[in-house]
């Protein structure tokens, strides 16, 4: 690895820790420096301004996230249980420690700056990297009837995070019944009864 990439690396890291602890607003660009012991003017040529380097700790903390492998649809087994292994999988990765920091870090800043919210919206990660692809697999097998794929895989996604993502990160308890393996049967259950071909 290069100096120049190596230091690179050291802000990131810099960076991550410092956004984790303090917020991206709360910490100064001198700060970065200071705890990746390297000059401002290094930060400032590796960044031109702290949303780059956010930008940066973000999708560097995403290629260290265990984001599962790509289920791809198989018409010869059960729809159900392989939404079911898809829910796992993503439920796994919405409750995981490293996403849930990413979550942490990036939360206030995409309150305050909808281009990134945007960015951010638009990185697919976990299932939503396959899903609408397997979506489309399962209806032309008619194994459902899905007109708009991207609203249904969203639809799938979003109800997972509801009740295992969104609790987790503004830490608050859903009533006990409401566990991971409740939630991840609900959500499969629940698409199957609006999509599945009869």
């Amino acid at each position: 690895m290069k100096l120049s990439e190596k230091k690179r690396l050291q802000i990131i890291q810099a960076a991550e820790q410092l956004f984790s602890e303090n917020g991206a607003q709360q910490t100064s660009m001198d700060l970065v420096a200071q705890t990746a012991e390297v000059s401002k003017r290094t930060v400032y040529n590796h960044f031109d301004s702290k949303e780059a380097l956010l930008y940066a700790v973000i999708e560097n903390m995403l290629t260290h996230v265990e984001q599962g492998n790509t289920l791809v649809y198989t018409p010869d087994k059960c729809i159900r249980s392989q939404l079911l292994d898809i829910a796992k999988a993503e439920a796994l990765l919405l409750s995981s420690d490293p996403f849930l920091r990413i979550a942490r870090v990036a939360f206030l800043e995409l309150l305050q700056n909808p281009d990134m919210a945007a960015h951010l919206n638009n990185t697919k990660v976990g299932c939503m990297r396959y899903l609408e692809e397997f979506l489309v697999a399962a209806n032309s097998s008619d194994a459902i009837n899905v007109e708009d794929v991207t609203f249904a895989a969203k639809q799938f996604v979003f109800q997972l995070k509801s009740f295992i993502f969104y609790p987790r990160l503004y830490g608050f308890a859903l009533e006990p019944y409401m566990d991971q393996e409740f939630v991840i049967n609900q959500t499969v259950e629940t698409f199957l009864a609006r999509y599945q071909v009869s």
